[in-house]
């Protein structure tokens, strides 16, 4: 169920998993999304890998398998369309929904790129808005101290992101949420 918003955008805190660092070479494997408000609605799939190329690396920080997700895996289209029917259904009329991401342009850049490889655009459109930016200019450090390391103990305590996609989406949320509110009471 939507809440209600003054805002005409909508935010939604994205975050991917893949097998390597760009989409041309290396598949998207996992999407977890989260409206970013007091009591989220949440958004996850995985993904059969377009592509066999993979790092281990990047199949180490996931977890996940390329030959189980070549199983149980969505095909990317009939996964994007949902991702998209899902966006369609949290933003009102009028809003525009903003992807949120910490390292915003990676998780983007994959995002961008499936959208419009499966369904010919992307309901984000081209731009993102950076978490890790953001604090930057919230809490006047720089860009060395926005790492994970330095926000998530700030506003997660001593919890550490998962890298699954759902529960990473979750906690970059609130992240994001709480660095809103703050910034609101400053104004208000």
């Amino acid at each position: 169920m939507k809440e209600a918003h003054t805002s005409p955008e909508t935010y939604i805190s994205v975050d991917v998993e893949t097998a390597g660092p760009f989409p041309a070479r290396y598949a998207l494997l996992s999407i977890g999304a989260c409206t970013v408000n007091e009591h989220p609605n949440t958004f996850y799939v995985e993904l059969k890998p377009d592509r066999p190329d993979s790092l281990a690396e990047a199949m180490a920080i996931s977890q996940l398998s390329l030959e189980q997700l070549a199983q149980k895996g969505l095909d990317p289209k009939e996964a994007m369309q949902r991702f998209a029917d899902w966006l369609d259904e949290q933003v009102f009329p009028g809003q525009r929904p903003i992807f949120v991401a910490f390292n915003a342009a990676f998780d983007w850049m994959f995002i961008n790129d499936y959208f419009f490889r499966y369904l010919g655009r992307n309901p984000f459109g081209h731009s993102a808005l950076d978490i890790k930016s953001y604090f930057m200019g919230h809490a006047e450090v720089t860009w060395n101290q926005t790492s994970m390391r330095q926000v998530g103990p700030r506003y997660l305590g001593k919890h550490q992101l998962a890298h699954n996609a759902l529960q990473d989406t979750l906690d970059q949320a609130e992240i994001f949420r709480r660095m809103l509110n703050q910034d609101r009471q400053k104004a208000g």
